[in-house]
């Protein structure tokens, strides 16, 4: 038996072919960029030619890849260096929209470029909205026009769908912000979005990603006020989005008046001072009396865990009402302050089915509080259709007994005279 080891073959000096696809391609935005010039300069400023060709190159040449690289070309004309300048020693094509004519029409045009070429390479959706994101930041390295024509682009996009407003988070950027180029920028944003569709359709958009109450933000924090907001964009031709804010303004105000107040009665506090902060309140935000007075009434209804038998409700209800009647009272001194308390009450009884054979209890409470004529006009034809048969028939009786007493009230006046 031989006991020599043997020797195990080597395997040195041999080579194996990598197959291609497990090649990984090298980076090159340069090559690509070349291609895309090429085929832009053949094209020329034909948008319906630029379009197809775009759609075909997609085929050949990786979007995936240099999706980046794509959307500078067709804004800027070229790579964007850090900061928005275009390297100097790159080829640059005059096929974009930074040198095209600053119209709303063309960028109409344009934006259906972009539509066509994202709808048929449905991948280049975040790849896009990450370019607009960077171009908002580079905003201060663009000339005025090209700042102007993105702006209209943008909006426009905005409006058809192909961005989502959250992209307007990079104009809170606190550089461009302090320059007063947001302010400016969102301007022609807004001016074509609101072409495009109109400020509701903008608003929904707004509220979607929280931007609803950030717009102030487009001003430095010694600007961010309602007043300063409306004359700028009023003075600019947007009164329609300055009214929308100033609405805005006044809900936000008018949710955080219903949260102290019930935070007030929570502790009973008493009723001069919480008197005294409505009615400062109602001053500083313009909140008119018979919205307060629905605010009052809803703080006032939510302080109570309510019992859920039908029978023993309404005397509850009586008992926690006469303790708030000097609140309610303090802002029910207008006819129509009168009209909507009543509206809240039948609303209330209505929504909170325990509440149904107490309706007539809580106005006949209130007969002090709420003036003769109010009631009358409710019973007659300013209530509401939720639950109007019950509550009418309920106020019947009350109701023939006032009309009497103002009829006995009136001839003895005559008489008197």
């Amino acid at each position: 038996m031989n006991n020599q080891k043997q020797q195990k073959p080597t395997l040195s000096g041999q080579r194996f072919k990598t197959r291609k696809r497990d090649e990984k391609e090298r980076f090159d935005p340069t090559q690509f960029q070349d291609c895309i010039i090429q085929g832009l300069t053949e094209t020329g400023t034909d948008l319906e030619a630029v379009a197809k060709f775009l759609d075909a190159s997609g085929a050949k040449l990786d979007y995936r890849r240099y999706a980046e690289t794509l959307f500078d070309i067709l804004v800027a004309g070229g790579m964007l260096a850090p900061g928005g300048t275009l390297a100097d020693d790159m080829m640059r094509t005059d096929v974009c929209v930074f040198a095209a004519q600053e119209d709303l029409e063309t960028m109409q045009a344009f934006a259906q470029v972009f539509n066509k070429l994202i709808r048929r390479y449905k991948y280049l959706e975040k790849g896009f909205e990450d370019e607009v994101k960077k171009l908002l930041l580079f905003l201060k390295g663009f000339s005025e026009s090209e700042r102007n024509k993105l702006a209209m682009l943008t909006g426009v996009l905005l409006a058809n769908g192909t961005l989502n407003a959250s992209i307007l988070n990079s104009l809170y950027n606190e550089n461009l912000v302090k320059e007063g180029v947001s302010a400016a920028f969102a301007v022609k944003l807004f001016k074509s979005w609101i072409n495009e569709k109109d400020i509701n359709a903008v608003a929904a958009s707004l509220r979607k990603v929280s931007m609803d109450n950030r717009l102030m933000e487009l001003f430095p924090a010694n600007k961010q006020s309602v007043e300063h907001f409306t004359k700028y964009f009023t003075e600019a031709g947007l009164k329609e989005l300055s009214e929308y804010v100033r609405n805005q303004q006044t809900i936000g105000a008018r949710k955080e008046l219903q949260k102290e107040l019930q935070e007030q009665m929570s502790r009973g506090d008493p009723f001069k001072d919480i008197i005294l902060y409505v009615k400062e309140e109602m001053k500083k935000n313009n909140i008119p009396e018979p919205v307060v007075i629905g605010i009052v009434w809803s703080s006032v209804m939510s302080t109570v865990e309510w019992n859920k038998k039908e029978e023993l409700v309404a005397e509850q209800a009586i008992k926690h009402l006469k303790q708030y009647s000097p609140l309610l009272a303090a802002f029910t001194t207008q006819g129509q302050s009168e009209l909507t308390l009543l509206l809240k009450i039948q609303e209330y009884c209505y929504d909170n089915i325990h509440f149904m054979k107490a309706f007539q209890k809580i106005v006949v409470l209130f007969y002090k509080v709420l003036s003769e004529e109010p009631i009358l006009k409710w019973y007659k034809d300013a209530h509401v259709a939720k639950g109007k048969s019950v509550f009418l028939e309920q106020m019947k009786k009350f109701v023939e007994w006032l009309k009497n007493a103002e009829e006995e009230s009136e001839s003895e006046a005559e008489e008197g005279d």
